[in-house]
């Protein structure tokens, strides 16, 4: 069967880096083209990866020859760039977060349904080995009732190859949207139901600047309050060495992977009870990417059901602006539904 030829709008580092070897692995999508604003890089990169760079978004979009587009440009671009796919009748992989704001999302969602299109949220992590295994290894009871849980993801911004993550008028805030976004999702898919994952009713947000952060964040810490009584606490900064955690707390004992959530090295998911170990299980979340767009590309066929629905996306962006409204404000804010 043809494999599902997919353009990216919005070429990048990101795509250079991660997107571009995945395709390269994926059995059921191929990557045939992308549109880069700046022409004198998109001509470096199609030479360099042997792929097409089309002269427009336009182009891209509404060429026969692409099936489906995977945005990755900077997060105030989505929603344009989504309803310019939409126009054309394609189906939608966004990055996250999925925009700048709530309304952006709602206003997103509402295009891929006027447009009787798929639209998906690239958390890659909803397909990396550790996080599956600990959302089964829960589902399954194997540390009684969720109580408490926790995530972290830490990173050297001033080290980033982006350099507009630190512009607000490009991003959606600094490490809270950036990655703190692909944590409250992590937790909310651990703790969920098939696709969907756990709804978070309130946020609680402290969060730092600096010289370098300019006018969003530097780090931050936010208190979630999940539908399910569960409290989860999650923390990011953009001025450490790269860190990441998950621990889900039960009433029967507690699950931990340091650096779940990368895919660059092995993650030892460990289960500990009343304070010792039980075991370890080791994993590999290399090919999260190359998982998502195969998912993606069989879900277009009828095949199979993608994990990353848009409205989960959205749901996610609502949390986002409640946690910097709370930051702003002082208080503990709701989440609007």
């Amino acid at each position: 069967m043809q494999p599902i030829r997919f353009g990216i709008l919005g070429f990048g580092y990101h795509a250079a880096f991660r997107l571009v070897p995945s395709f390269r692995n994926c059995q059921h999508a191929t990557l045939v083209g992308f549109h880069r604003r700046d022409p004198a890089k998109a001509t470096r990169d199609a030479e360099k990866h042997g792929i097409r760079a089309f002269e427009s978004a336009e182009a891209l979009c509404a060429s026969p020859e692409i099936d489906a587009i995977f945005i990755t440009s900077p997060d105030a671009l989505h929603l344009p760039d989504a309803q310019l796919a939409f126009a054309h009748k394609k189906p939608v992989l966004c990055e996250k977060p999925l925009t700048s704001s709530a309304a952006d999302a709602d206003t997103m969602l509402a295009a891929a349904n006027a447009a009787g299109k798929l639209l998906g949220i690239a958390h890659h992590y909803r397909w990396a080995h550790s996080i599956q295994q600990i959302r089964e290894r829960v589902a399954a009871g194997e540390i009684g009732e969720v109580r408490t849980a926790h995530a972290e993801f830490n990173y050297a911004a001033q080290f980033s190859r982006r350099p507009w993550i630190t512009d607000p008028t490009l991003a959606a805030g600094g490490p809270i949207g950036d990655v703190g976004s692909h944590c409250i999702d992590t937790l909310r898919f651990i703790m969920g139901n098939g696709p969907e994952g756990a709804p978070i009713r309130s946020v609680c947000t402290l969060a730092t600047q600096d010289a370098r952060s300019g006018a969003v964040e530097a780090s931050a810490s936010l208190q979630l309050d999940f539908a399910n009584n569960v409290v989860a606490s999650v923390n990011v900064s953009a001025r450490a060495q790269y860190r990441t955690q998950i621990e889900i707390v039960g009433a029967d004992g507690v699950l931990i992977a340091e650096n779940g959530m990368t895919v660059d090295h092995p993650v030892d998911v460990v289960l500990r009870r009343k304070g010792v170990h039980v075991n370890t299980n080791t994993v590999n979340n290399a090919d999260a990417y190359t998982r998502m767009i195969d998912n993606l590309a069989q879900t277009l066929r009828g095949e199979e059901q993608f994990l990353g629905p848009g409205t989960e996306g959205v749901h996610n962006q609502h949390i986002l602006d409640a946690a910097f409204k709370s930051w702003h404000s002082g208080n503990r804010e709701d989440v609007k539904s």
